[in-house]
């Protein structure tokens, strides 16, 4: 394998240090900037262009990253990339995984699955854990929520499953727009195909992100949409058998 290229540049929205809930122990979570998808329930709308980021090397974010070794190993962490969508910077985030690795960094990719096949089979085989972001099993109703088509996140969770890459399901639940329980019935005995998937997560819809859609001039639909019920989630959560 050839060495990674550090001087490689991407877009970089922001890195967060010490983070807990984005993957195992504690984590530097690098946020890319720049997504195709335009989920009506974003709360990251700031991270949609990349020409917002501000341009870094692929050696000066493991610089950043390295200074917090010690954590990772002491809490089995590392760092996770996000966004925005990685996928988005495919050649800067493979390179990035590939420094991490040299270097001994535990790797998580946090995504919507929204990259081709040839870019999932280059991007995977290098990520350590899987986060990925699932909208809606449905195709019509997942247009409706990305303006995107449904076919790259089940492109790259099959090519996970082919790798056998630990994988974690994200699940935004939105009242009145995916909440339909026997649609969330069939996304579930889909889960159920995939041994790798290991952890299903409900996450419960918030608005916290809506002031940043006015700041920007861009329209939020869902202003009126309250967060699901405990007893909704409780329901989902049966469902995918979460206990």
């Amino acid at each position: 394998m050839e060495k990674p290229d550090e001087t490689t540049i991407g877009a970089i929205h922001s890195i967060y240090t010490g983070g807990m809930v984005d993957g195992p122990g504690i984590r530097t979570v690098v946020f890319l900037a720049g997504c195709s998808l335009r989920c009506l329930y974003c709360h990251n709308p700031d991270t949609w262009f990349r020409i917002r980021g501000n341009k870094k090397t692929v050696g000066e974010v493991l610089e950043e990253v390295l200074k917090y070794s010690s954590y990772y190993k002491f809490s089995g962490g590392g760092i996770t990339i996000s966004g925005g969508e990685p996928a988005d910077q495919p050649f800067f985030l493979k390179e990035l995984l590939l420094a991490c690795r040299e270097n001994g960094v535990h790797t998580v990719l946090d995504t919507s699955g929204f990259a081709t096949e040839e870019i999932a089979g280059e991007i995977l085989p290098f990520v350590d854990l899987l986060m990925l972001d699932f909208k809606a099993f449905d195709p019509i109703l997942y247009k409706k929520i990305t303006s995107s088509k449904i076919e790259r996140p089940h492109i790259t969770l099959s090519i996970a499953k082919k790798l056998n890459i630990p994988t974690w399901i994200r699940f935004v639940l939105v009242p009145n727009l995916n909440d339909d329980l026997d649609e969330l019935r069939k996304m579930a005995d889909f889960f159920k195909q995939h041994t790798n998937i290991e952890k299903i997560d409900i996450l419960p819809f918030h608005k916290h992100g809506e002031h940043k859609w006015g700041e920007l001039g861009y329209e939020y639909t869902l202003h009126c949409t309250a967060p699901p019920t405990p007893e909704l989630i409780s329901q989902v959560q049966e469902i995918f058998d979460i206990s």
